[in-house]
């Protein structure tokens, strides 16, 4: 049968898009049949064995997520009659992990109370209530004032567009700039998301190639020089993509800057406790901002503190300044936020959120995994000493410093495209091409590996 007419969507109408660079690197790694490649490139932790590690305190939330226990007796409650999973909440917990596929099925088949019905537009209330204490503080100001507003959102991802969104549609006003300023270099999807909602687009110099550290002066000055009531994007801690974060007393001299320009600061914070291990000390810099008196918005991913990677679990947050009618704002903020995520996804999905909720809200669930959390920062800091380590006995040429300041999940090693892609090619190790590396990919097995092979192309 003959077409009714010729397609709507031509090739010079819709050119063919190029690979997402990312995506395009995880998919040559996997193709590589070499028994020596190591995958470097991919933002998701790692454990010594170059396996996913599913957090321990997140096995032991799936099992309360599906059973209802009666905490004055132990007893599974809607469960008596489950054949598999009897006895006390620590038994089935301890089990949980001998065969969770059989446990889940089991559930899903037999519980008589769990649905699929929607969320509210807003998310499930306790975990977006928790997830904006976490940054701003048990007892906050803004939240004792009833100045936050928190929208559940399809990971970090989810909620940068939902930011940009409301900002693309309502900043425009007292003299509002509506260009975001980004570091150079960020997070790619930034500058995607903005580009796609009309937001214009800025930079301002974040990375120094000769210390391989911050270029603070370099952005001290462009914040300065950039129109007043601009936006700022800010990387809260383990900026990705360089690992450079600002001292304490930078973040004090940036914020005074900002406060003098009228800039409007935009958080993304997606490490929360898997930078440093510390929940609070992660958190500083959005505190700082938030004690000065600014109005701002915080993206939330638990994408990887929580290790909820396909769950897409996050928040978006508004915070509005000290003043009179701060609720009223706050209230009127929450109520577009609701109509844009209307628009864009209705309604939240509940699994992810639901784990996080339970484990945020749990006195010892959260305390595990403050100690999970503990154990990847951990890990990923011991990785970083053991390159450095070995670079400096190799007396690879260069200084190799930068791999331990810089911190969280990804380090900028210095190594130049032509490098990287020699390093690829002879040694199987995949690695963007600006050189950036996922620590979370290298374990005791390969470390030293990856040293010689960088050791070998820095040499040429």
């Amino acid at each position: 049968m003959a077409p009714v007419s010729a397609t709507s969507f031509p090739a010079e109408a819709v050119p063919q898009a190029p690979e997402d660079p990312l995506f395009g690197l995880m998919r040559a790694y996997k193709a590589d049949t070499s028994p020596d490649k190591v995958d470097l490139g991919i933002g998701a932790y790692r454990d010594d064995n170059a396996k996913p590690w599913v957090l321990p305190v997140v096995k032991k939330v799936r099992i309360p997520f599906f059973f209802a226990f009666s905490e004055g007796t132990g007893t599974c409650e809607r469960w008596r009659n489950c054949q598999t999973w009897k006895g006390d909440r620590n038994g089935a917990v301890r089990n949980s992990a001998l065969n969770p596929a059989m446990v889940a099925e089991e559930i899903l088949r037999n519980d008589p109370e769990r649905n699929h019905e929607y969320l509210p537009i807003a998310g499930l209330a306790e975990f977006t209530s928790r997830a904006s204490e976490l940054l701003l503080g048990v007892s906050s100001a803004p939240a004792a004032e009833k100045r936050v507003a928190s929208v559940q959102t399809i990971s970090g991802t989810g909620a940068v567009h939902l930011g940009a969104l409301f900002l693309a549609k309502f900043y425009k006003l007292n003299g509002a700039n509506r260009t975001v300023y980004l570091s150079n270099p960020t997070w790619a999807n930034h500058n995607q998301i903005f580009t796609n909602v009309g937001i214009p687009i800025a930079t301002y110099p974040y990375f120094d190639k000769a210390t391989k550290g911050l270029d603070f002066e370099g952005m001290k000055r462009a914040l300065a020089e950039a129109p007043e009531r601009s936006i700022i994007l800010l990387h809260a801690c383990a900026h990705n993509p360089t690992g450079v974060d600002p001292t304490p007393e930078q973040w004090r001299e940036i914020a005074e800057i900002m406060k003098a320009k009228k800039h409007f600061p935009f958080f993304d914070t997606a490490y929360q406790g898997f930078a440093s291990g510390d929940l609070d000390r992660d958190a500083g810099s959005i505190r700082h901002f938030i004690e000065q008196g600014f109005e701002l918005v915080i993206a939330q991913s638990f994408a990887k503190n929580f290790g909820l990677y396909g769950e897409r679990a996050g928040c978006f947050h508004y915070v509005a300044s000290p003043a009179a009618d701060a609720a009223e704002t706050t209230t009127r903020v929450a109520s577009q936020l609701a109509i844009l995520q209307r628009s864009e996804i209705s309604n939240p999905p509940i699994y992810g959120a639901k784990i996080a909720s339970i484990a945020l809200n749990d006195k010892a669930l959260f305390a595990e995994w403050q100690e999970n959390l503990r154990t990847m920062s951990g890990r990923i800091i011991d990785m970083r000493k053991g390159l450095r380590a070995k670079l400096e006995e190799l007396a690879t040429p260069g200084t190799w410093n930068h791999i331990t300041d810089q911190i969280g999940m990804f380090s900028f090693t210095g190594l130049t495209e032509d490098q990287v892609a020699r390093i690829r090619s002879e040694f199987h190790i995949y690695m963007t091409k600006n050189g950036r590396i996922s620590m979370a990919g290298l374990n005791t097995r390969n470390v030293e590996y990856v040293a010689k092979a960088i050791d070998a192309v820095v040499r040429g």
